[in-house]
């Protein structure tokens, strides 16, 4: 039966800081990510989500091949990108490396797939930025056919055709779990219906109910293309700790660090502190407090949406890995049974 409501995580494997006030080695950040990883599913959650970065600050350029090292040594929790960057990836290895991922966990992997708000990997890969909007939609419309896994053939303008090719490995279902990450564009939404394929909404500054018309244009976009109703999930950044002061205090140095730096290369003022209490209120889009805290404005935010999975973004920036585990502890003990259980009763 599947549950009223999914809760997951995602981490872009921000680099940490260690106690003497240095950053940890990315080798250590990927092997922190997989303990996390592994915490998550001990804890009873239904989704653990990995974020591709090409840049200095974070760890993780491969999630595949994190989710793999997590798959070998969980049991139940479904393993996925957050997102994948399809505009400046190859559709047919994407699909590859997520089949093998799905065969190596018995099933439980997934896909993202998104635009990415970071651009370094177009340069890097050799992508023209001028194109952005055109690599996705014709990457995705590859990828959409590849899901068939049956012969694909397909004609683009930017990628090499297909001819009656199949892709290998095959998953035991016959299709790899997609879904379609969009930051908030009319036309990505429309788009996702148009491929029938689940919307995970990135919500991360402003009122969340703010939202709701974008959900409602995808439940009416599906309605007139004839296709089934699907579900819609919700991505946001969030920490957890005993109390709500503990909580705002721990996180508030490493999240205006994190917000500052890369508000300094899109041109953003810098991070105030009555900004952040404003997006940590009931009202904002940080779900930071204690358990009590997130878990209601968890539920406020699935009721008036209408969304069946809430992915909480935990990792901040500079954040220790040790604070991470226990908003992990947290998140999963405390935060999910009583969302569960408020949701489960409407």
């Amino acid at each position: 039966m599947t549950p009223a409501i999914e809760l997951g995580l995602d981490t872009f494997g921000d680099v940490t800081g260690t106690a003497d006030g240095g950053l940890t080695p990315h080798p250590q950040v990927v092997r922190d990510v997989i303990e996390q990883g592994v915490l998550a599913d001990r804890v009873g959650l239904d989704f653990f989500g990995v974020g591709e970065h090409h840049r200095e600050d974070f760890a993780v350029s491969a999630p595949e091949v994190v989710l793999a090292a997590i798959a070998a040594r969980t049991e139940r929790i479904r393993l996925g990108s957050a997102v994948t960057v399809l505009s400046s990836d190859d559709p047919v290895r994407v699909y590859q490396r997520f089949a093998t991922v799905d065969a190596i966990s018995n099933g439980r992997a997934e896909v993202i797939l998104g635009r990415g708000s970071f651009t370094e990997s177009f340069p890097l890969f050799g992508f023209d930025l001028t194109q952005y909007e055109q690599l996705f939609e014709e990457k995705l419309d590859l990828f959409a056919a590849l899901r068939s896994e049956e012969a694909v053939t397909w004609q683009g303008t930017l990628r090499p055709s297909l001819n009656d090719k199949r892709v290998f490995p095959t998953t035991e279902r016959g299709a790899l779990p997609t879904w379609i990450g969009v930051g908030g564009s009319p036309e990505s939404v429309v788009r996702a219906a148009r491929y029938g394929l689940p919307l995970m909404l990135a919500i991360i500054g402003g009122e969340p109910v703010r939202f709701a018309p974008y959900v409602d244009l995808y439940h009416r976009a599906l309605t007139q293309l004839g296709m089934p109703d699907l579900p819609v999930g919700v991505h946001s950044p969030g920490y957890i700790a005993e109390t709500d002061e503990q909580a705002r205090d721990e996180v508030w140095p490493h999240h205006k660090a994190m917000m500052d730096r890369i508000g300094a290369e899109r041109g953003w003022p810098p991070l105030s502190r009555d900004r952040f209490e404003a997006e940590a209120g009931p009202d904002g889009a940080l779900y930071v407090g204690s358990p009590e805290t997130v878990a209601a404005k968890i539920i406020r935010t699935v009721r008036a949406l209408g969304v069946a999975r809430f992915d909480l973004k935990y990792s901040v920036g500079t954040l220790a890995h040790d604070k991470l585990l226990r908003t992990i502890e947290l998140y999963g003990t405390e935060v999910a049974p009583r969302v569960r259980e408020a949701i489960a009763a409407d």
